[in-house]
């Protein structure tokens, strides 16, 4: 191992390393030693409870030594392969990808590198497939950082890079109920009539941008960090019904809510439905090593059987990354991590709610498996979030810093918390991390309107 003293750590980094999604000048980092299960641990020796799966991504926990053998143990078999090769773990991994799939029925995999590259060769697979150009996407959506998938991201991240992105894509509503656009004045509206206002939405839009022009659909299929809103019930019967009406590939990004994070392997199977395209990476390998993946319906693999498919990348399925996929899915069937996930689902919405009873400032609460959210509010009645669009707030900062200041590292996003917890967590440790949350949750009840307590 390479030896550094914690000094050269701090140092090298100040003056070698260039963050992401951050202003140098502001960046702060936690300086990382060590992890297992649901902690890491600073070079302080500080301790952390992991609510957000580092990048809502280390699935099985940190520290697996059955992942971390089967890599090394690959490395030493085989370390690459090119593209063109095949392997005894490519096939392994592809076929063992496939018989998660729902119904087992996505049976050609392409492996990509992560989620950004993903999602571009799905909308990529869909050109060709359809030969048309167009994608569309809902507006509170992420899909990753490279320019087409930073196109058909709705969220502001996109803005700053237009019009350098990828050209094509078109914008629909989310059905994002506590905010919803078509119900200002209606909020008690049945969810039935709910879900077809917006699935008339989408259909309007489709008929006005021409269906002979789109090739898919792409959605998160429980949005991610934009607000975890959660499909209700019809909505992704309704979509797959309009691909299917008008011919346009149906595209699932489970890059986050994929490998058991809702309590499935993947979101889609909580309402039935079959995609043509279903996207992943991230719990794929539990971050032990990057890897993404497409897994697609045999006939749109077949409209490439004589026509080559002009995408590809150095590091498409690398060994090592497939070993480490192999042994996680493994490792997850094992220990029944899906089945644990979705047994602590209705003990993560009890603390949720419970939380937003105590707290003046919880406007809403929603969760699907481990994959929750808390969204705050200066006022209940009016739903003012406590931030502005696209902005923090100073009660936001020092809400995050009261946790990380009590061991408690996880995500906020404008005015909301997310709560996205290794699926390996127990009813204990959630606990643990609900109590310091409930304290820090007293700095934002100061900013509602009118003050609670005078």
């Amino acid at each position: 191992m390479f030896e550094l003293s914690n000094d050269e750590i701090v140092s090298f980094s100040k003056e070698h390393v260039f963050y992401t999604w951050s202003a140098q000048a502001k960046v702060n980092p936690i300086v990382l030693q060590r992890a297992k299960g649901v902690y890491f641990w600073d070079i302080h020796d500080k301790q952390y409870l992991d609510f957000n799966s580092m990048t809502m991504c280390v699935n099985i926990g940190h520290g697996d030594e059955r992942v971390i053998k089967a890599m090394q143990g690959q490395a030493v078999e085989l370390a690459y392969a090119a593209p063109g090769m095949t392997t005894k773990i490519r096939a392994l991994a592809s076929k063992t990808v496939a018989e998660i799939t729902p119904q087992s029925a996505l049976t050609k995999i392409l492996f990509t590198l992560g989620g950004a590259d993903a999602n571009e060769n799905a909308m990529k697979l869909a050109r060709g497939y359809t030969g048309r150009h167009k994608i569309l996407t809902r507006y509170r959506s992420y899909h990753g950082a490279t320019a087409g998938a930073m196109a058909a991201t709705g969220d502001p991240r996109r803005v700053i890079w237009e019009p350098n992105l990828m050209p094509g894509i078109v914008h629909f509503l989310d059905p994002y109920r506590y905010r919803s656009t078509f119900h200002r004045t209606s909020p008690d509206i049945p969810e039935e009539e709910f879900t077809q206002d917006y699935l008339n939405h989408l259909e309007e839009i489709i008929q006005y941008e021409g269906p002979e022009t789109i090739a898919a659909i792409l959605l998160e299929t429980v949005t991610g960090t934009n607000g975890i809103i959660i499909p209700p019930e019809g909505y992704m019967q309704g979509v797959r019904f309009l691909c299917d009406k008008y011919a346009i590939v149906m595209i699932a990004d489970e890059v986050m809510s994929g490998f058991g994070r809702t309590g499935r392997w993947f979101a889609i199977e909580h309402w039935d439905v079959m995609p043509d395209i279903i996207t992943m990476a991230k719990g794929l390998t539990s971050a032990y090593a990057p890897l993404g993946a497409v897994a697609m319906k045999p006939e749109i693999a077949a409209a490439f059987n004589e026509t080559p498919f002009e995408s590809g990348l150095t590091y498409t399925s690398h060994p090592v990354s497939l070993a480490a996929a192999v042994a996680n899915i493994n490792a997850m069937k094992e220990d029944k991590i899906v089945e644990h996930a979705a047994g602590m689902g209705p003990v993560l919405k009890r603390m949720l709610n419970d939380l937003g009873e105590a707290h003046p400032s919880v406007g809403d609460v929603r969760s699907i498996g481990l994959f929750g959210i808390l969204e705050l509010v200066k006022d209940r009645k009016t739903r003012e979030p406590l931030t502005p669009w696209n902005d923090s707030s100073p009660a936001m900062v020092a809400l995050r810093k009261y946790c990380l200041d009590h061991g408690l590292f996880l995500y906020t996003h404008w005015h909301t918390v997310l709560i996205i917890p290794p699926l390996i967590i127990t009813e204990e440790q959630l606990k643990e991390g609900f109590d310091i949350l409930d304290q820090a949750l007293e700095i934002t009840d100061r900013e509602v309107k009118p003050h609670y307590g005078k």
